[in-house]
């Protein structure tokens, strides 16, 4: 079963330095969708180990299985625009809209 809108869900404003997490969820893709989010229409990495995303200065961990975006610490740098997309190889992906977290 291809997957449906997925339901993201993004703070409007965080302050720098907390937890932030935005999370995305659709429930009817079967197998179960994998997520990827965007920020600003830009892919966003996974980062498997620490050192990788202290190389490349990454202040987030996504998880593709759960849909959640996790920043340890959101810095100014991560305002933007992100949207997530839900796919699982079966019909077209399917994106939520985008909405903007300002930092």
């Amino acid at each position: 079963v291809a997957p449906s809108t997925p339901v993201c869900e993004v703070p409007s404003s965080a302050m720098t330095g907390t937890v932030v997490e935005l999370s995305c969820k659709e429930t009817e893709g079967s197998p179960p969708s994998e997520y990827q989010w965007y920020k600003n229409g830009v892919a966003l990495l996974e980062k498997t180990g620490p050192s990788s995303a202290r190389a490349a200065n990454v202040t987030y961990t996504m998880n593709k299985k759960s849909g959640t975006l996790l920043f340890n610490t959101v810095t100014k740098n991560d305002t933007g625009e992100y949207f997530c997309e839900a796919s699982n190889g079966i019909g077209l992906s399917q994106k939520c809209s985008v909405k903007r977290m300002q930092v």
